[in-house]
């Protein structure tokens, strides 16, 4: 499985659309600010077919330092949650079904 970095990403776009690199650059930077802003805020983000960002809390909890077996307080905290969404889904069902890497279609 390779890795696709933002530049390449950005790359891809360019090529794909025609326009310039500088442009797509700025437009898929100024895409991601405003995904954090908005998560920030605690907004949902929902794109359909791709899927959706949502901001869950977690609680606050013990859990065990592994190395030296004492118990430690992790306080509650925000996280983001990313659901797929149908053509997603359905786009790694398709890959996994043609052979993938054999795997249960889990991600």
């Amino acid at each position: 499985m390779a890795t696709v970095t933002k530049k390449e990403l950005i790359d891809q776009i360019a090529d794909a659309t025609g326009q310039k690199r500088v442009v797509v650059k700025s437009i898929v930077q100024t895409f991601l600010n405003n995904i954090v802003v908005e998560l920030g805020k605690g907004n949902r983000l929902e794109f359909r077919d791709f899927g959706v960002f949502e901001v869950k809390q977690r609680r606050a909890r013990k859990a065990q330092n592994p190395k030296t077996l004492e118990e430690v307080w992790v306080p509650p905290k925000r996280t983001v949650k990313f659901k797929v969404g149908r053509l997603m889904k359905q786009t790694l069902v398709d890959e996994t079904s043609e052979g993938g890497d054999g795997g249960d279609g889990q991600m």
